[in-house]
């Protein structure tokens, strides 16, 4: 199964769009998740997960997916279908998730405002 890569990134400001819904997408987010998923027919949407890892505790996972797990949270927006696993619901609720492009890099980021800290890298990070 072929990985997307994500990064994180502190949010101290706790914006009220965010805070009833899981994940909210970005327009470059979704923009660039459709790119993606238009070379990929047989799935359905990406996995949004956590898993310990790192110097500070948790990172992110995001996978391409074919089907919404049994106890997966579903948040669609435009078009787009964002699954997050259990284990990841309450470290993502309220969390932006973008995608940046720069001259050295273009990845998906995580402006979570449920975050206490990071290592150094910005891999890892804990709630």
């Amino acid at each position: 199964m072929q990985a997307l890569i994500a990064n994180i990134q502190i949010s101290n400001q706790k914006n009220q769009i965010y805070m009833y819904s899981f994940v909210f997408q970005t327009p470059s987010a979704v923009q660039k998740i459709k790119e993606l998923l238009k070379d990929k027919p047989d799935h359905v949407g990406v996995k949004v997960g956590v898993r310990t890892r790192g110097c500070n505790g948790l990172s992110y996972t995001l996978e391409y997916t074919k089907s919404k797990g049994d106890s997966d949270e579903e948040v669609v927006q435009d078009g787009v279908r964002v699954f997050i696993e259990k284990k990841a619901q309450l470290t993502l609720l309220g969390t932006e998730m973008d995608y940046v492009e720069d001259k050295l890099s273009s990845e998906f980021v995580f402006n979570n405002p449920n975050i206490k800290g990071t290592c150094g890298c910005g891999e890892s990070f804990n709630i």
